[in-house]
């Protein structure tokens, strides 16, 4: 098996030598190095964005009344199924909501 890049005019065909086996390493390091690089800078940026007031994350898909509707209709028995459809939410979502309510306690 051989694995070419065209435009590098690179190939890499298994053989033993150890310039074959340093190339690919190399190359993975360099993409593993700048992804850690990127993801670095998205962090410093959502920090900068929540201190400046600018990041608050996702809108809520319930308003606290309707999350609190929910959570008392859980306490009653409904289903999670049912209520996830009934309010427009995946099951994973009403789930959150129950949680988010039992942390608060």
């Amino acid at each position: 098996m051989a694995v070419e890049f065209i435009k590098e005019r690179l190939t890499f065909n298994g053989e033993a030598n150890p310039m074959a086996i340093l190339q690919p390493q190399m190359l993975g390091a360099v993409a593993q190095f700048e992804s850690s690089l990127i993801l670095e800078r998205q962090r410093e940026g959502i920090a900068l964005a929540k201190v400046e007031g600018k990041y608050k994350g996702r809108k809520r898909a319930l308003s606290p009344a309707q999350a609190k509707e929910l959570r008392g209709l859980a306490s009653t028995g409904v289903s999670k199924a049912s209520l996830a459809e009934s309010f427009g939410l995946s099951r994973e979502s009403v789930y959150a909501y129950l949680r988010q309510a039992s942390e608060c306690k």
